[in-house]
């Protein structure tokens, strides 16, 4: 069963019945809006981005990988205990297998994401996103901001967190994994 699945081009639904059939991740949290406007399914919202190094980053650019979009603010203390274990078990982990982890910022000045990454260590990429633009593409008025939106090869969301819960954290790494293997 698990070869077939992959054998489907590693769609949304093919992930999430591969983590229903598995026990990869409980799937009904996937069910639950938590506050986004996207679903599981859908096409990634549009976007470019801008770094803290100057590098641009958009939708169209990323076609083709598996992508993570973090958001973050550097006053969510939320945000700031799930960024060393985003760095060290999603980034470190496979950023060599061509998956690109962004920080998404929202709306707050270089100087201050700046010290935000310098104060979690993060290595991969930060970028700002003046006026909440891209998280208020995804999220509901007045949501909270620490979110990972996982895309697939299609552009695709094909996984979403909410805060930093330890068990859906695991649940999105073998996401990621799953859409790795599923080239």
């Amino acid at each position: 069963m698990t070869s077939f699945l992959f054998n489907l081009r590693n769609t949304a639904p093919a992930i999430a019945m591969l983590g229903l059939t598995c026990g990869f991740w409980n799937v009904h949290a996937q069910d639950e809006n938590r506050g986004y406007r996207i679903h599981v399914g859908d096409p990634a919202p549009a976007f470019e981005l801008t770094d803290l190094s100057g590098n641009t980053w958009s939708n169209t650019s990323l076609e083709g990988s598996v992508y993570i979009l973090q958001f973050t603010a550097s006053w969510c203390s939320v945000c700031r205990k799930e960024m060393p274990h985003l760095e060290e078990r999603v980034w470190q982990r496979f950023k060599d297998s061509g998956v690109q982890l962004l920080g998404v910022d929202l709306d707050e000045p270089a100087p201050k994401v700046q010290g935000l990454v310098d104060g979690t260590g993060v290595t991969y990429p930060v970028c700002l996103d003046p006026g909440g633009a891209l998280f208020k593409a995804v999220t509901v008025p007045k949501a909270g901001v620490t979110r990972n939106v996982v895309v697939d090869r299609q552009g695709n969301i094909a996984f979403l967190t909410r805060l930093f819960d330890e068990a859906e954290f695991e649940a999105m790494i073998s996401a990621v994994e799953a859409l790795v293997k599923a080239e």
